[in-house]
């Protein structure tokens, strides 16, 4: 008896909910038209905070104007405002994420340069509404993300093409970026990981921040050097650090004899590979970040769901890779 009432209750419970959905259904699909979810807009206005003025952010930056070239011929005008600190510094960038959250843009774009403190100052955007993303540099799980996030296995990539090239013994130079921006971290560790595991005939005779600043890189790849003439290496983990290791090999007539790789691409880059002073850089699709990272502020303005992660992509340089373009 006991099985025969479940029975029955499950049977018509199983009926009134086929009874509601077949009710409901209809009604939706004739009074509910989901193109009334989207909210049109004529005019957005964004803003986009990267670590620093830097060339590879140029480069972002001409994604940006891309995207808008296009929205326009859509009927949407896009403005945007370029805030970039004039260096890697975190309490000057927070405070200028906070100016441009007073400023009500419909978008704002962050490239975080210390997820521990730029994540509480972003959490205070999101309270107000403003649409929200981060690009470059992977913050939190709490924000959209375009941009690229093996950083790690970028790392282990040069390390292996360094290694391999070095015939897995010598010595190397590192130079770090930034200690807090988490893909320079991340490089690094994949980087020394990678050395260690593969090839532990190779040394690491000097490990610097450069904090991105070409001038400091520079700096710190002339010391390394002078400190180890011999040095077969420099491995910089961001764009200015393999352009300063390369200036400094040069200076010190050692072309072909301290190889440098590195990670992150701008056009100075791509002359001193040809020149064969940098060997090979990890580089980005930087253009595709700045495109799709207004693209999708635009979508989130108007309504539209847009995704929590782009992966961008990433791919390795060489003086060979540049010829078969």
């Amino acid at each position: 008896m006991k099985k025969t009432m479940t029975t029955l209750r499950a049977t018509l419970a199983g009926a009134l909910a086929a009874t509601a959905l077949a009710t409901a259904a209809p009604a939706f699909a004739a009074g509910f038209d989901q193109g009334a979810l989207i909210k049109p807009a004529t005019k957005v206005n964004l803003i986009f905070v990267p670590k620093v003025v830097h060339p590879w952010y140029d480069v972002v930056e001409q994604g940006v104007k891309a995207a808008i070239a296009e929205l326009k011929k859509e009927g949407v005008e896009v403005t945007y405002t370029w805030d970039a600190p004039p260096t890697a510094d975190i309490d000057q960038q927070n405070r200028r994420i906070e100016t441009d959250i007073g400023r009500k843009p419909d978008g704002l774009a962050v490239s975080c340069l210390d997820p521990a403190t730029n994540t509480q100052v972003l959490k205070e955007a999101a309270k107000t509404k403003v649409n929200l993303i981060t690009f470059d540099t992977y913050c939190d799980a709490s924000f959209p993300f375009v941009g690229h996030r093996k950083d790690e296995e970028d790392g282990r990539t040069a390390a292996n093409y360094l290694g391999e090239k070095l015939g897995g013994k010598g010595t190397v130079g590192l130079l770090v970026g930034s200690l807090t921006a988490p893909n320079h971290v991340a490089r690094i560790r994949g980087f020394k990981d990678e050395l260690a595991k593969k090839y532990p005939g190779v040394k690491i005779a000097f490990e610097q921040p450069d904090n991105d600043n070409l001038e400091q890189a520079v700096s710190m790849a002339e010391s390394g050097l002078q400190a180890t003439p011999d040095l077969g290496g420099i491995y910089g983990a961001n764009a200015s650090a393999p352009i300063g290791a390369a200036r400094a090999v040069i200076a010190a007539k050692r072309i072909g004899k301290t190889l440098v790789v590195g990670a992150g691409d701008i056009p100075e880059t791509y002359q001193l590979i040809e020149d064969g002073v940098i060997s090979a850089i990890t580089a980005q699709r930087q253009w595709e970040i700045g495109y799709w990272a207004t693209r999708y502020l635009v979508a989130a303005k108007q309504n539209h769901t847009t995704p929590m992660e782009h992966a961008t992509g990433g791919f390795l340089m060489t003086k060979e890779t540049l010829k078969a373009k």
